[in-house]
This record gives C-alpha cells, sequence and structure tokens, in this order.
C-alpha cells in the first residue's frame, strides 16, 4: 500500500532540495514504514543541517515513524530564537569555532587560516580520517560532499555552497558568525598552528640577506619552523582579506 507524508522544508535547507520542492509544501509517496530521518536524507538534507521536525504540529527526534498523512516541517538550525522547550535535535553548537576541511577545500582552509581561524586541512584526507577527526578534536566538517554529513556518527559538519573561496570565507563567517572570532595573521598558513613572535638575531641565518637588511619583525610557527614576515605577500594578503568584507 502506497502511504503519502506532505512535506515543507525551511531557509537553507531548501538549497539540498530539487528547484521543484522547494519553499513549497510537496507530498512524498512512501511504502515502508520507516525513521523520519531516513526520509528526510533519502531527500536529500543531511540531518547534521536540521535543528526541529515538527509532524502535525509536535516536535519529533529522528526516530520517529513516519505515518501516513503526516504533515511535517524541517526546520535548520536556529540562531536566535529559543526553541529549548521542544525537541532539539542538534547538540549544542562547539565552544570553539574550529573546523575540518575535505580535500576540496583547500584555498578556503589557507584563508580561514589567514584569518586566524583554527582550519585542519589536508589534501589527502580520507573520509574516514575526516569523519575520526572531527569527532576526536571536536571540530566541525565543512565540505563539498553533501553525503558525507548524512553519516549517522557526524554531529557538527557544514555543506558549502559557493565555489568560489572568497565567497566561501563570506559564507563561513557569516553562517557561524566569526566577526569577533578572527585574528588575522595568528597561524600558520601551512600547518595550522599558531605563530610565536621571534627575535631578528635568532633566525637571522636563515633569513634572505634583503630580508635581514629591511625587516626586524618576525613570527615563526613552533611545528613546520616556517618564518614570516611583512614582505609584499603580506600587502598581497592584506588585499585579499578587503574583498571578503565587500
Amino acid at each position: 500500500m502506497i502511504h503519502k507524508a506532505y512535506f515543507r522544508f525551511y531557509e537553507e535547507l531548501n538549497d539540498f532540495l530539487p528547484a521543484e520542492k522547494r519553499k513549497i509544501k510537496f507530498t512524498h509517496e512512501f511504502i515502508d514504514q520507516t525513521s523520519i530521518k531516513d526520509m528526510i536524507e533519502s531527500l536529500g538534507v543531511p540531518h547534521t543541517q536540521i535543528d526541529l521536525i515538527l509532524v502535525n504540529s509536535c516536535s519529533v527526534d529522528f526516530e520517529y515513524l513516519v505515518q501516513d498523512k503526516d504533515d511535517i516541517s524541517v526546520y535548520p538550525v536556529f540562531e536566535s530564537i529559543d526553541i529549548s522547550g521542544i525537541q532539539h535535535l542538534r547538540n549544542k553548537p562547539l565552544r570553539e569555532p574550529k573546523f575540518i576541511l575535505d580535500v576540496h577545500l583547500g584555498k578556503l582552509a589557507r584563508h580561514l587560516r589567514m584569518l586566524g581561524i583554527d582550519a585542519s586541512y589536508r589534501n589527502n584526507f580520507l573520509k574516514e580520517e575526516l569523519v575520526n577527526s572531527s569527532l576526536e578534536e571536536k571540530r566541525t566538517i565543512l565540505t563539498k560532499d553533501r553525503n558525507i554529513l548524512k553519516r549517522n556518527e557526524i554531529t557538527h559538519g557544514y555543506w558549502i555552497r559557493n565555489d568560489n573561496p572568497v565567497e566561501q570565507v563570506k559564507e563561513i563567517i557569516l553562517r557561524f558568525d566569526l566577526k569577533n572570532e578572527i585574528k588575522e595573521f595568528t597561524r600558520c598558513l601551512e600547518c595550522n598552528n599558531l605563530l610565536t613572535e621571534v627575535h631578528k638575531s635568532d633566525i637571522e641565518n636563515e633569513l634572505p640577506p634583503m630580508v635581514k637588511e629591511i625587516q626586524n619583525e618576525f613570527f615563526q610557527c613552533p611545528v613546520c619552523k616556517r618564518i614570516f614576515w611583512k614582505g609584499s605577500h603580506y600587502k598581497k594578503m592584506k588585499a585579499l582579506i578587503k574583498k571578503f568584507w565587500n
């Protein structure tokens, strides 16, 4: 017997749906009884992006079994509306904004590090490594692969909408409200560790002659030992950062 459920997805959750199902109530037919989590993800929306589900005006959890003629409303993460009195589906936000990025987001990782945002990244991350590191280090996964976010064990994740790295930075700053977290040029662009200030006399043997002559302020990564100073590359990065606010 074919059953019917009526769905309506709100706000950015519509990004995961085909055009004909966005911002409207639509009918979804099903035969076998299934959990609302599995049904929603079969429609393309990862559970990590959902904060509230109402079935016939009552909040339910992901284990709820969908019934014939259920009227279902699905909402994304609430940033300012208090829904503490009803069924909250997501864990509390992570206290520190720390991210881990998939292999497609190398430029975004570098840009976030430039802003002082903790962004773990390797260009050879396996999916299992990505997931395990997210859980062990309490990092939010940033990805272009929405299927990763459908994995049951994932608690914090976000699907990047934009393809342009500059627009991706804007998207992340806005979505995670990072304006007050930005501390430019405090992280190593290569390995993400916090930089420490070093005296010129301690590293002068490692500096190019021209740099040694005109620069006096230096920072070094304690892990990879890369040295940073405010040269021409610094001016280029400052110009790039301005684009993040336009």
